[in-house]
């Protein structure tokens, strides 16, 4: 058996994102709202940016998770009045899901209760450092998301 050749910055990369990932999903969920779950708060989130409507399969794509997990989530997120479901009139089969007003402004309670959450990073860090960091994580998320 031969040994695969490692190269110890694609490692080191890759540790550290899952590091961030770690930390940054551990504030956030201690910092939202009772009741609302990390996974809601991202979908939310992501009606309250881009709106519209999406499917489960579409919303399950977008956030690399499986139909399942997308579906128990926008079942939690409807019972708790946070987004529309309603049937596809061409496909009985599909639904559609958009954010409610409730849900909007679910999200914007989570906004104000974590934005100070981050404060102390962004200032630890220097406005400026972050502002300059974020064509690079934009560009690493685009790469990645290939």
């Amino acid at each position: 058996m031969t040994a695969i050749p490692s190269d110890p910055l694609a490692i080191a990369l890759l540790s550290e994102i899952d590091t961030l990932e770690q930390l940054a999903e551990a504030r956030l969920q201690h910092a939202l709202p009772r009741g609302m779950e990390l996974s809601q708060f991202k979908v939310l989130n992501h009606f309250a940016r881009l709106g519209g409507e999406k499917t489960p399969a579409q919303l399950a794509r977008t956030f690399h998770v499986t139909r399942g997990t997308m579906t128990n989530t926008v079942q939690k997120l409807d019972a708790a009045g946070w987004v529309h479901v309603r049937p596809d009139w061409d496909d009985g089969r599909r639904k559609w899901v958009s954010i409610s007003p409730a849900g909007r402004s679910a999200r914007d309670m989570a906004v104000q209760s974590i934005t100070p959450v981050f404060e102390d990073v962004i200032e630890g860090m220097g406005r400026e450092r972050i502002r300059a960091a974020l064509p690079f994580l934009r560009d690493l998320r685009t790469l990645l998301n290939r």
